[in-house]
């Protein structure tokens, strides 16, 4: 139940934090319940996922893609993360999640989710991918051609060499789950 207060929360204030514009930071504060901790009374890494989640709706939400969506039969779909954890939030402790639209690449987009506390150390960095599913086409949709339907005049960025690593990391790994039995 928790999940869908905080989406109904986060869904409820949207308007109040505006339009997100590629470059802009969601931003949205939460705090460490106890449906949230592992055994170490801290936030358990599946919460993290759950989190990111929320802060990726939130950025879809406020850009106008779920809307966009609706309308040509698309659905944005996950591919895959990677995270890193380097310092606990501890329960009852307030923190932030800062999610990003770093750049997109062909039908890729890259987000970055960083859970930052209350001293503005960051407790953990998740990197994303991403795209758009074209139900009625059957493909993944171009991230230009999503951003141009948006109504939005942006160019990506050239990837980082980190993001690159990720990339690519990311592919092999979806290559041999492919192959799996």
């Amino acid at each position: 139940m928790y999940v869908w207060l905080r989406l109904a929360r986060m869904i409820a204030t949207a308007k109040s934090r505006g339009r997100y514009r590629m470059g802009d930071e969601s931003r949205l504060t939460f705090r460490c319940l106890p449906t949230d901790i592992d055994s170490n009374l801290h936030l358990n890494n599946a919460r993290y996922m759950m989190l990111a989640d929320v802060g990726r709706i939130d950025i879809f939400a406020r850009a106008g893609l779920i809307a966009l969506a609706r309308k040509h039969r698309w659905a944005p779909m996950m591919g895959g993360l990677q995270a890193v954890y380097v310092r606990e939030i501890k329960l009852w402790k307030k923190f932030e999640v800062v999610s990003t639209v770093e750049t997109w690449e062909d039908t890729q987009v890259i987000g970055r989710h960083r859970f930052v506390l209350e001293d503005g150390r960051t407790a953990a960095l998740v990197m994303t991918t991403a795209g758009v599913y074209d139900f009625g086409a059957r493909r993944f949709v171009p991230i230009d051609e999503v951003v141009g339907r948006l109504g939005v005049d942006a160019k990506p960025r050239q990837p980082t060499e980190e993001e690159r690593t990720f990339m690519a990391s990311h592919g092999r790994l979806r290559e041999l789950a492919k192959g799996a039995a």
